[in-house]
């Protein structure tokens, strides 16, 4: 992908590695690998009594008797130096390609920050939850990548804004993208042929799924040229049992499986 261009999947890349910025910076920061950060102690503060409403945007609050405790995810740490690393060069300039560009950084830290868990431990006798210890944590970055991917899939393609500062959508019918939504604003080059220029190796003898639907399968994958099938035996181990004490012994089965390659 050539990331001079504003396509819709340099955008994705733009939003992924800046959750992944945030998200490496957060988890440090949790495990303790950091010298100037810590776990957050900001719920706390803000939190006051037990059972007293949370000011803190986004808050799934547990209910009964509970308070904070444990080691949240410091994420407006990660947050910020994510934005100190990635934005702070672009911050002078207005141009489209770099309103777009910082869109996306954005985008891709509130799939993280706006999707926050509350995780709490149950304390008391016998097993009860008379009481509840919670903590704030990050989704996992599979959920992160996955939410992302939907925001690809629906990206808003947009055009620059009369006040030159601004982007506004590519169609007086299209509402204006959400600060989660990722934006570009030229259309995507053809992938499916080799070209250098892009550093696009085309699709053909990729291997592709004849049965999905999806970008994996080989109606979409192989760009209609249609595509080769090759039947091959793969050995694998099987029929594994235990031996006291202590080996495994397997059995070598044989499958035959097809191999579906684009033309």
């Amino acid at each position: 992908i050539s990331f001079v261009s504003d396509t819709r999947e340099t955008g994705f890349v733009n939003a992924i590695t800046a959750a992944g910025v945030t998200y490496a910076v957060t988890k440090a920061c949790t495990m303790g690998n950091l010298v100037d950060c810590s776990c957050d102690k900001a719920a706390k503060r803000k939190n006051g009594r037990n059972g007293k409403k949370n000011k803190l945007k986004g808050m799934n609050l547990p209910q009964g008797e509970w308070h904070w405790g444990g080691c949240s995810d410091n994420i407006n740490y990660g947050l910020r130096k994510s934005k100190d690393f990635m934005d702070t060069r672009y911050r002078r300039k207005s141009d489209m390609k770099t309103l777009v560009k910082l869109h996306n950084y954005n985008a891709g830290r509130l799939a993280i920050k706006n999707h926050m868990k509350t995780e709490c431990r149950c304390h008391g006798l016998s097993g009860s939850c008379t009481q509840q210890t919670c903590w704030r944590k990050m989704p996992t970055f599979r959920e992160v990548g996955n939410r992302l991917k939907e925001h690809f899939d629906g990206a808003s393609k947009v055009i620059a804004g009369n006040d030159g500062r601004s982007f506004i959508p590519d169609g007086e019918t299209l509402k204006p993208p959400g600060k989660e939504d990722i934006v570009y604003s030229e259309k995507t080059f053809d992938y499916c042929s080799p070209n250098i220029t892009i550093g696009s190796f085309g699709t053909q003898g990729r291997t592709c799924n004849e049965t999905s639907k999806g970008e994996e399968g080989c109606e979409i994958l192989c760009c209609g040229r249609g595509y080769n099938t090759t039947k091959v035996i793969e050995e694998v181990r099987c029929n594994c049992q235990f031996i006291f004490c202590c080996d495994v012994v397997c059995d070598t089965c044989k499958y035959e499986r097809n191999i579906n390659t684009c033309l």
